[in-house]
């Protein structure tokens, strides 16, 4: 009986020398010594990484900023002056005391996010060449091959999502623009035998911001836009190497009027990735496994549910781990389920809400869970071919 893996969903906590000169650059500044200091980081972090257990391992998007914003500085159209006005989580208008708390408690603030206000093209193609070769060297050194490692992108929808088109004439346009643009970097770590993971926020998250004005049979109609367009930009590649991840935002929030996964999982499995990362244990989503009670995931899927917390710092006991995984064991099968986190531990710099010993002490309680729900799993095969 095959063993349930262990990743997560991306973005480690930086050191802190390589996070002030990422501040600097976003900053307008220039600083030397990023190449260096990122690429120590990556060696650092995959290390790390597997000291802790974990199977499928990446670069801990050390070099980037924000993991949806990063593609700023890789394509032509963001150096206008016009900036994002991004709608808040309609929650904050529900909750204004929570709206207040979540002001008093803001980490150092990033500058606001720019708008596309230009035609869009791939202008630093070398820049995923050089996070690939970061992630092989440091693979290398720990003497681990491509099976074990992923790298995350920027999908088409959720750039559209936080950086805002002033240029486009229509949604449709601007997906388009961003497909042609970021096909590339996605073919380049598919091709350099890594499994691409495209972050895809906003088939979920985008419902209770920028689309909070929708019907969900509304809303549906533009999740199966964002994912026509993760399709058209990986075209051609092969399905077992991408892997997707969706969420509702990484926020401890009420997140009362997020869109319940049954609403959207039939347009998301459209997605040509044999990958499906989902939160899966917070307290507003903890219940969805249930939706795969009737929900038949397709025999070239696997899913990679998250079972420890990004928003928190309690740290999961093993045996709550090992249940939240025994739920989806139990119905697609073990060798079907990858154990991982809800979304990033770092999603942007300087905007970290759990301190990074605690994310490792939550890691290594995964890894525990994923062994304990490992050996459930064999003894109920065991049990039953006994039984037959």
């Amino acid at each position: 009986m095959p063993s349930i893996r262990t990743t997560h969903t991306g973005s480690l906590h930086r050191p802190p020398a390589l996070e002030q000169l990422l501040f600097e650059k976003e900053e307008g500044g220039a600083p030397a010594g990023i190449p260096d200091a990122t690429r120590d980081a990556v060696a650092g972090i995959v290390e790390h990484q597997l000291a802790t257990g974990i199977d499928i391992v990446n670069d801990g998007e050390m070099g980037k900023v924000g993991y949806s914003t990063y593609v700023k500085d890789r394509l032509t159209g963001f150096d206008g002056e016009e900036r994002s006005s991004r709608r808040r989580q309609r929650d904050a208008d529900d909750y204004p005391d929570f709206a207040e708390l979540m002001d008093k408690l803001r980490g150092r603030v990033r500058p606001p996010d720019p708008a596309c206000t230009g035609p869009i093209a791939l202008r630093d193609p070398e820049a995923v060449r050089v996070d690939i070769a970061n992630l092989q060297a440091a693979a290398r050194a720990a003497g681990i091959g491509n099976d074990q490692l992923f790298m995350s992108a920027a999908s088409p929808g959720v750039i559209a999502l936080f950086l805002e088109n002033h240029y486009y004439g229509s949604r449709e346009e601007y997906l388009a623009a961003l497909v042609d643009a970021m096909r590339d970097e996605y073919r380049a770590i598919v091709e350099a035998g890594i499994t691409l993971q495209l972050d895809c926020p906003d088939f979920a998250m985008s419902y209770n911001t920028v689309f909070q004005h929708l019907s969900v049979e509304e809303f549906r109609h533009e999740v199966a836009l964002a994912v026509e367009a993760t399709n058209a930009a990986i075209a051609g590649l092969s399905p077992e190497l991408v892997r997707v991840h969706l969420c509702w935002g990484n926020l401890e929030a009420p997140h009362t009027h997020d869109v319940p996964l049954r609403d959207i999982l039939d347009i998301v499995l459209r997605a040509d990735a044999a990958g499906i990362s989902i939160e899966a244990c917070n307290p507003r989503h903890g219940h969805e496994w249930e939706v795969f009670e009737e929900v038949e995931l397709p025999d070239d899927r696997y899913v990679i549910p998250g079972v420890i917390d990004t928003t928190t710092n309690f740290v999961e006991h093993p045996e709550l781990v090992a249940q939240r995984l025994d739920n989806y064991a139990r119905l697609v099968g073990p060798e079907r389920v990858v154990a991982s986190t809800d979304c990033g531990f770092g999603t942007f710099v300087g905007r970290d809400r759990v301190v990074e010993s605690v994310a490792w002490a939550k890691l290594a309680s995964m890894v525990e869970g994923a062994r304990l729900a490992s050996e459930r799993s064999a003894r109920r095969a065991a049990a039953g071919r006994s039984g037959s």
